[in-house]
């Protein structure tokens, strides 16, 4: 395989194993930090709901009810945690031995075959393929990705992937979710004008 065609192959596996590592610290991070910070919030507003009359409004409690629920599944990942904080460290392991091999590539003479390093990343490429955990966490793709190109030193790999912020960068799924949400507020913004008009005539009459 010659130089231009392992550079590319070296980075698209470098851009799957450090996703993927990622993707394994994400989920580890969900199930160890999210429920305390579910159990603060909760409780912090259970003790503004004594001060503030608005906190008590029962689509509040209601919210925090489903929030409770939704950590309750999340606690059902927390006796395998330390396996996904393993396997995330293995792959970044992996992740750096192909930034170097890149590297070493990198400085080889154009046009050559390079057998030695094909088989260098064919066997790093095998090894990370027997790390991953399949089973993640829900929303642990959109934290990966912030976590890989908002964190991470993705510009090797760029030299030859040129990520784009929509294609790559940012997941569909946010994307969808952003653009939803978006419209709900100009549905809201514009439903809601009458009354807000009517209340301001009201005011000043």
């Amino acid at each position: 395989m010659k130089k231009d065609a392992l550079l590319a192959l070296i980075a698209e596996t470098g851009y799957n194993v450090g996703y993927g590592a990622k993707k394994h610290f994400a989920t580890y991070d969900i199930v160890e930090k999210l429920p305390g910070w579910v159990a603060l919030f909760s409780a912090a507003a259970g003790i503004l709901a004594l001060f503030i009359p608005y906190m008590e409004q029962k689509w509040i409690a209601a919210f925090f009810i489903v929030i409770s629920i939704g950590t309750a599944a999340i606690l059902l990942y927390d006796r395998d945690k330390a396996k996904y904080a393993d396997a995330g460290s293995q792959l970044t392991a992996r992740f750096h031995e192909l930034r170097l091999l890149y590297q070493a590539v990198k400085e080889q003479p154009d046009g050559v075959d390079l057998p030695s390093f094909e088989k260098q990343h064919k066997d790093i490429q095998d090894q990370a393929l027997q790390i991953p955990i399949s089973k993640q966490i829900f929303m642990s793709d959109w934290y990966a990705h912030y976590k890989f190109f908002w964190q991470g030193q993705t510009k090797w790999m760029d030299e030859q992937i040129h990520f784009k912020l929509f294609r790559d960068k940012m997941p569909l799924g946010m994307i969808v979710a952003l653009f939803a949400g978006v419209l709900a507020l100009i549905w809201l913004a514009f439903s809601s004008t009458p009354i807000f008009v009517s209340s301001f005539c009201k005011a000043i009459a």
